[in-house]
């Protein structure tokens, strides 16, 4: 194997490992940003603290409406006979 060979397989894991840590950091702000809209944060507020937009923000972490989402749940056809 020669000097490039080696450099391209490095580049690769070098990048597999910085994909992987994009990833993570983006599944941990997801998750925060979904928590934050169930404890009242606005998309504006939050798109403020992140620089991103509002309206990706609120797509990521849209309104959570408990009587809708109750509403959502599957109905057991068993416990209502």
């Amino acid at each position: 194997m020669d000097t490039l060979d080696q450099e391209i397989q490095a580049a690769a894991k070098k990048r597999a490992r910085a994909e992987k840590a994009f990833n993570d950091a983006d599944t941990e702000l997801r998750q925060l940003l979904v928590r934050g809209r169930a404890e009242g944060k606005g998309p504006s507020e939050m798109a403020r603290l992140t620089g991103f937009t509002r309206e990706w923000v609120a797509k990521i972490a849209p309104k959570v409406d408990p009587a809708a989402a109750h509403n959502r749940l599957p109905q057991n056809p068993a416990r209502d006979s």
